[in-house]
């Protein structure tokens, strides 16, 4: 491939890789307006109705096109594994050394050391007016769509050859730019947002398999919240 068809190759799937998250953030944009109406009942369940018919359609697409990324190429051979004791066992100890970091993390912004970050700010705000449903989309639909983008069609689009080095970036890179999604500013909650992202995205390329990123996401996420 010419320099000039690469560049322009790799123009256009960062474009619409873009454009898949624009999707999510509209898909739960959408949900954050809902809430901003609790006074008025009616007008909170017409604008909840339309944002899970968006949510089902952005999520279909999404879904769909990780598919159709791995049918045209997919040199890792990702797809669904078997579930064995050895996975199980694996998956267990990378859940517990990602808890033990929350629970680091945690602490700093309990003895004030860090601050809470205004991502979680947000959250917590819009907990208290549409609990359930931001329950659900926090703890359910969230993992399934940020592990899609962030992990599987960011790595297929960007980091497409298995070798030791090319993964490691992938891990890394994946991580930092997932981190930054959740903090917009390059300080220490960025990193810890980071920190989680290479344990998400360490996850994906350990087991070869998207269901168990979004497994320890969903896990991560819950723990949050309770």
């Amino acid at each position: 491939m010419q320099p000039h068809q690469y560049l322009g190759t790799k123009a256009w799937q960062i474009g619409k890789w873009i454009g898949f998250l624009i999707v999510y953030l509209f898909a739960s944009g959408l949900l954050e307006v809902a809430g901003e109406y609790t006074h008025n009942p009616f007008l909170t369940r017409h604008l909840l109705g339309i944002a899970l018919v968006v949510t089902a359609a952005a999520l279909s697409l999404i879904a769909w096109r990780y598919g159709k990324q791995l049918q045209a190429s997919n040199p890792r051979r990702f797809g669904k594994t078997g579930l064995t004791r050895k996975r199980v066992a694996e998956f267990i100890v990378v859940f517990l050394l990602m808890l033990a970091f929350q629970m680091l993390w945690s602490y700093l912004i309990a003895k004030h050391i860090l601050m809470t970050p205004d991502n979680q700010k947000a959250v917590e705000a819009d907990q208290l007016r549409l609990p359930v449903w931001n329950a659900i989309f926090s703890v359910v639909l969230a993992p399934i769509f940020e592990e899609l983008i962030f992990r599987g069609i960011f790595m297929n689009y960007f980091f497409n050859k298995d070798n030791r080095l090319n993964n490691l970036l992938a891990i890394i890179a994946s991580g930092l730019l997932f981190g930054f999604a959740h903090e917009l500013q390059f300080n220490v909650n960025w990193l810890m947002y980071s920190g989680l992202g290479c344990f998400l995205s360490f996850t994906y390329m350990h087991f070869r398999d998207i269901r168990y990123s979004i497994g320890l996401h969903f896990l991560n996420n819950f723990i949050s919240m309770i």
